[in-house]
């Protein structure tokens, strides 16, 4: 019996809905809370202000949010791949037919709006990734199965990468997550986490410092190492990991001041010391530190931002939403608004875990990883603790692109475990 022959109502998880609802409506009222002008005094319902076309596209966004929710279930599951070709086909033909904003060729635009592909290709990636693994007899210890799936992550961040998005390429590393519940070994994210602290400690300490630590680190571990394993080859082995190591950090000075560009070099550099130009490529984290600490407690109230109104920070309503909210309401609002996500990550790890299908579990930590991943980076760009790589903030950024596809994401994994939900009611 198909699960859309039952009223979804009784089935749908209406905890996560209603997280979901709360994140999207605080998020609207502080995207009109960062173009509110006390002079013009701008409507709450203006289509010609960011609060409006927002309020539009939450609209169009329960049209989809229903259109999901009536589906069956099966349908995303048998066009997993379809959705996935068309997706690369569509971020192909945006680098040639797509519009220049802001440097990136990523968007088609259509009139007075624009649509972003790199944020619905998280989601055909998500249902490729579920598809594949799903498969009896995936195994991820496999260095086979390991390369497939390592193709159907990379050939998308290739193509995004290519349109000048590295805030959206990077966003591809959050499957990580998935892939570790699904039996990932250990030791490649650990390799991954290992090279990024090299990275960012190369940026601050003097390199003999770093050398000399991993020498008295791995010193350390093979005194402490029982005797019948301090054999000569794992000392060799431990002795190469070092070298590499050294090399790695030896190479950074050449990767940032070679291979990126001016602007990705900026921003690391702020990121280390946010006062090397607090007037150019400082400014937009130096005010966004200035907006949510003047916030304090409990804000300076809705529409009273100072910061707000007269436009210190740039891309307020996108990218730095997150400092609206922590001037208006102060630590009071951003720790309600923290808990929101925390709350709504929880639940989706938690239905993800109670998942019957493979395909819906796998798909159930894609959707948990990305938003995670959306909501460390855009929140600790904001306080200075994440380069700023240009990320919305899921449900609160204003965006057409990001709301509706969040909203997809999200609501696809409602629609699977609607189906879990049903079988447990036979």
């Amino acid at each position: 019996m198909s699960s859309s022959n039952d009223p979804f109502a009784q089935k749908i998880d209406w905890l996560t809905l209603v997280l979901y609802f709360g994140c999207v409506t605080i998020g609207w009222l502080n995207v009109y809370a960062a173009v509110y002008s006390p002079e013009n005094h701008t409507n709450l319902f203006d289509m010609t202000t960011n609060a409006g076309k927002q309020l539009m596209w939450i609209g169009t966004t329960v049209i989809l949010i229903i259109c999901i929710l009536v589906i069956n279930h099966k349908f995303f599951d048998s066009f997993a791949y379809v959705f996935y070709a068309v997706m690369i086909v569509v971020l192909i033909a945006v680098l040639f037919l797509g519009s220049n904003i802001n440097g990136s060729r990523s968007w088609f635009k259509f009139g007075a709006f624009s649509i972003q592909p790199a944020e619905f290709a998280k989601v055909a990636t998500a249902l490729a990734l579920a598809k594949y693994i799903d498969v009896p007899g995936i195994n991820l210890t496999k260095g086979k199965d390991l390369l497939y799936i390592g193709g159907i992550i990379v050939l998308p961040c290739i193509l995004i990468l290519a349109s000048n998005e590295t805030g959206s390429t990077l966003v591809f590393a959050s499957f990580v997550i998935m892939l570790y519940r699904e039996g990932l070994p250990g030791w490649i994210p650990a390799v991954g986490i290992t090279v990024a602290a090299l990275f960012v400690l190369a940026l601050i300490f003097p390199k003999l410092y770093i050398f000399a630590g991993i020498v008295a680190l791995f010193g350390i571990i093979a005194l402490l190492m029982p005797r019948y394993n301090r054999t000569t080859r794992n000392l060799i082995a431990m002795a190469v990991v070092g070298a590499g190591m050294m090399v790695l950090v030896t190479g950074v000075d050449f990767f940032v001041n070679g291979v990126l560009q001016k602007h990705q070099r900026n921003r690391i550099k702020v990121l280390v010391d946010p006062t090397i130009d607090p007037l150019g490529v400082g400014w937009n984290v130096t005010q966004a530190k200035i907006a949510i600490g003047s916030g304090r407690l409990q804000g300076k109230g809705f529409l009273e931002g100072t910061q707000t109104k007269f436009d210190f920070v740039p891309e307020q309503s996108t990218d730095f939403i997150f400092c609206t909210i922590g001037e208006e309401h102060g630590f009071v609002g951003s720790t309600v608004v923290i808990l929101l996500f925390l709350g709504l990550l929880s639940r989706i790890v938690i239905l993800a875990e109670k998942q019957r299908s493979k395909f819906a579990r796998v798909y159930g930590y894609c959707v948990a990883g990305i938003l995670f991943f959306h909501v460390m980076i855009n929140i600790g760009m904001t306080i200075g603790l994440m380069p700023v790589i240009g990320i919305p903030l899921p449900f609160f950024s204003y965006g057409g692109s990001s709301l509706w596809s969040f909203s997809i994401l999200l609501f696809i994994f409602l629609k699977l475990d609607s189906r879990r939900t049903a079988l447990m009611r036979r």
